[in-house]
């Protein structure tokens, strides 16, 4: 293992269909021809720092099935290292995901072989790494063991809360930098609070995503605001795993966070101009940079 950056999360085949609005409890709504295409937290955050360019792995597992294999090859497309990607006895978890006009959308995840990652499996993986990306897709036991393993071989740890679960106050102490949007910051610390208070619950930093209007860093004795670029947005699916792994990305060849916050808010927002989410992922070209 010699990636720069380590991604520890979810691979998912995201099923992906548009509706016209979502139907309620009991209720049956005609939609879209559905899409296929590659996707889940981790393998998302993967290819958003491989398209960039950044040296990277992804340590998670898929089934032996079609969606597996989709997902290996769109990893590789993108310069991922799949070495540490295991096949499971598992199915290839599942993303269903239905997109409104305006480009929201809503998402039931069934993890299948996502559940397979055991803490064991990131004992040894750590060699090289400058940076560990993890995300909540996989189980908290493994995750929690990651950002362990991580602080412990000096690793830089970015915590991705989403889906938002509790963790415990020592693996948010273990973190460098904590990632979450304004749902998952009002959850943690109550509607309305200061983000700010983010740090007081131990990690040394943290940036709040914010859609379209951007990002904040919090930092010890600084707030920083980070405005988006306006676009108009056809699908925000992934937008989040895009920030996460142009964060990464840019920390990784030695940006400060605001700088690195400021590139991922420009990637982001270009995912979002774009169907689907790793399909939807710019590269360092795309920007023009």
């Amino acid at each position: 293992m010699n990636s720069d950056v380590l991604v520890v999360g979810s691979a998912n085949a995201d099923l992906v269909v548009a509706v016209d609005r979502r139907p309620g409890g009991g209720e049956t709504v005609l939609a879209g021809d559905t899409v296929l295409s590659p996707g889940g937290k981790g393998a998302n955050t993967a290819v958003a720092a491989g398209r960039l360019g950044a040296d990277v792995a992804l340590l998670g597992a898929v089934g032996d099935d079609p969606y597996g294999r989709l997902l290996l090859d769109s990893l590789r497309a993108a310069g991922v290292d799949t070495g540490l990607v295991r096949t499971s006895e598992r199915p290839t978890g599942i993303a269903y995901i239905t997109v409104t006009p305006d480009g929201e959308n809503s998402i039931l995840v069934s993890p299948g072989a996502n559940s397979s990652l055991e803490p064991a499996d990131v004992d040894a993986v750590f060699d090289g790494v400058e940076i560990m990306v993890v995300s909540l897709e996989v189980p908290l036991p493994t995750v929690e063991h990651a950002v362990a393993r991580a602080a412990e071989k000096g690793v830089r740890v970015l915590l991705n809360l989403s889906p938002a679960a509790k963790l415990s106050p020592e693996t948010l102490a273990r973190l460098d930098v904590l990632l979450v949007n304004e749902h998952e910051a009002a959850w943690l610390t109550g509607p309305g609070a200061d983000f700010r208070k983010l740090l007081d619950l131990g990690p040394r930093a943290a940036v709040v995503t914010l859609g379209a209007a951007g990002a904040v860093v919090v930092e010890a004795g600084s707030v920083s605001r980070v405005e988006s670029p306006k676009v108009e947005a056809v699908d925000t699916t992934g937008a989040g795993d895009a920030f996460a792994g142009a964060l990464a990305a840019s920390l990784a060849d030695g940006a400060d966070l605001v700088s690195a916050a400021k590139r991922a808010v420009r990637v982001a927002a270009f995912s979002v101009t774009r169907h689907g989410a790793q399909p939807s992922y710019p590269t360092a070209a795309d920007l023009g940079e």
